[in-house]
């Protein structure tokens, strides 16, 4: 976006961020396929004349990057630190999967929600249309640890979805370890 041109506003509708402009919302797609337009299931193009809804992940993602301004409720403008609170209010690991998700970004990947193939996200080299997800990325807190079953988790949906699984877990220095699994067949 022009750094000059103001911010797109979102507003604040439970946990998900509405960006009622729809050329505010087709440029924040187009940058980045931030969000989904209300009402259409797989975009073709970011030209759409309808509001963006976006995460409350990518609410504070795009307000940290200054590309985004967030509205309450009460129309009041919510910072960074208010919309992660709210997240971690709304979920114990909002936190952590605010850390991968912005680490994904920042190395130049294209983050989606991977809640239909039963993980917290799937990720894109180039974006959705242009390519396939090669990798989905679950997050787990290093606290919890990794159970058994979610590898076993990782090892059925991986192969039946032809994507590499990664389990993401935070430490308590909040640094990120990444772990993939390869799967061989005798």
């Amino acid at each position: 976006m022009n750094p000059k041109a103001p911010l797109a506003v979102a507003n604040l509708v439970g946990d998900r961020g509405i960006v009622w402009n729809s050329e505010d919302g087709m440029k924040l797609y187009d940058e980045g396929y931030f969000g989904q337009p209300v009402g259409i299931r797989k975009p073709k193009s970011s030209v759409f004349d309808k509001p963006l809804e976006l995460s409350l992940v990518e609410c504070a993602y795009l307000a940290q990057q200054k590309k985004l301004k967030v509205t309450g409720p009460d129309g009041t403008i919510l910072s960074v630190e208010a919309l992660l609170d709210l997240g971690s209010k709304l979920s114990d690991e909002f936190g952590d999967r605010f850390l991968v998700y912005s680490q994904l970004r920042e190395r130049g990947y294209v983050v989606r929600p991977g809640l239909k193939f039963g993980t917290d996200y799937a990720v894109y080299e180039h974006g959705p249309g242009k390519d396939h997800a090669p990798f989905l990325v679950h997050v787990i807190p290093q606290r919890v640890g990794v159970l058994p079953l979610d590898i076993v988790r990782a090892g059925r949906l991986a192969t039946s979805v032809r994507k590499k699984f990664i389990i993401a877990t935070i430490k308590e220095n909040r640094d990120i370890a990444y772990y993939s699994f390869v799967w061989h067949r005798p």
